[in-house]
């Protein structure tokens, strides 16, 4: 069954709290950073702000953020790019008494689920089936190369393995991959593999450990170093496999960003993390998948700063679906916790799960 996207509702503005609803209240910051007191943190949801009697959706949405009136256009802005002057949406409620209305439920889903109070099996682990997300998944990434855009992030355990790595670029090169999220070691390992054949020291056919095989990565980075670019590194080496490669084969962003644990790093890491982040939400702003591998920390950035919907050039309103994929429950629970309500799970080796996609959508 070829998938369709389900359909967005907008609130019932005709309804009397909402009519009877003031204006949201804006207040001048007073100093660059620094928001008015009882400022409101946007989320992940549609927000709509009544601005002179009428209801406007900030078409674009973050978590922890604030709204901004920029003319006739509602902004959302992180604290640190608040300016002296800024109009911010001031009030804690989100139901339309302050004049801000937050929209979580706003998509046309099946309700003929079992919805009973008490059920065994709610929570994604280990235990769950998953054939029905990889039978969605390839319908829909279907969809999603011809009308979307697909954000993969992307931990090192992506690397390890030589079939995934192959899995990866047959996605690549088929159009899946719009955008690629990770840090330094993403991009050393990848190419540490297609170099020497290791990954961490490890043989990525294999997995047996080569000899001195710890210097591997450090003598990637060192020669990558030496040539001032990964593509300078690709060319002169004539690597001709990988991720990396892939990417700049296929043209596809990849933004890499630097952690306290860095080796090297690669020229093409950002050091400043606020520079990474800007990067990054780049494109965000363009995803209408995302799919976050084996990198709990990347992830959770990344789920925070993912709304929930996207606004679509001719104005049509769809949802963003967000994949966190990892074989520990706790990586792929967290971001849960950390306020990513509408991330999917899938408990899973990463290895096996890039296979899978490349398998299920007949790239073999």
């Amino acid at each position: 069954m070829k998938f369709q996207l389900p359909q967005y509702r907008e609130p019932d503005f005709d309804r009397e709290e909402l009519i009877q609803a003031p204006d949201v209240v804006w207040v001048e910051a007073e100093r660059d950073f620094i928001v008015p007191e009882n400022y409101h943190a946007t989320s992940i949801f549609p927000e709509y702000y009544k601005v002179n009697g009428q209801w406007i959706l900030a078409e674009e949405a973050r978590m922890d953020c604030v709204a901004v009136l920029e003319g006739d256009v509602i902004s959302v802005k992180e604290f640190r790019n608040i300016r002296k002057g800024d109009l911010v949406a001031i009030g804690r409620t989100e139901n339309g008494e302050d004049g801000i209305l937050v929209h979580p439920d706003c998509f046309v889903v099946d309700q003929s689920e079992n919805e009973d109070t008490f059920a065994f099996r709610q929570r994604r682990s280990r235990e769950t089936g998953f054939s029905t997300d990889y039978k969605f998944l390839y319908e829909y990434l279907k969809h999603e190369r011809d009308y979307g855009n697909i954000v993969w992030v992307m931990g090192p355990a992506c690397t390890f393995d030589d079939s995934a790595r192959r899995a990866f670029t047959k996605l690549a090169d088929a159009g899946y991959v719009d955008a690629v999220l990770a840090g330094n070691a993403l991009a050393t390992h990848d190419l540490e593999a297609a170099w020497k054949n290791t990954a961490l020291g490890q043989d990525i056919k294999n997995q047996k450990l080569a000899h001195n095989g710890h210097y591997n990565h450090i003598d990637t980075l060192n020669k990558v170093r030496g040539y001032g670019s990964m593509e300078k590194f690709i060319q002169e080496e004539k690597i001709d496999n990988g991720i990396v490669y892939s990417c700049l084969k296929n043209n596809i962003p990849m933004v890499l960003t630097g952690s306290i644990r860095d080796d090297g790093p690669m020229p093409e890491v950002y050091a400043d993390v606020y520079r990474g982040q800007d990067a990054m939400r780049q494109c965000v702003k363009k995803a209408t998948t995302v799919i976050c591998m084996a990198s709990m920390l990347h992830t959770i950035a990344t789920g925070n700063m993912t709304p929930t919907f996207r606004v679509l050039e001719d104005g049509t309103i769809r949802p963003v679906y967000f994949y966190s994929v990892d074989i520990s429950e706790f990586a792929v629970n967290k971001l849960g916790d950390r306020g990513s309500l509408s991330a999917k799970s899938i408990v899973t080796n990463v290895q096996d799960f890039l296979i899978k996609i490349k398998k299920g959508l007949n790239l073999d």
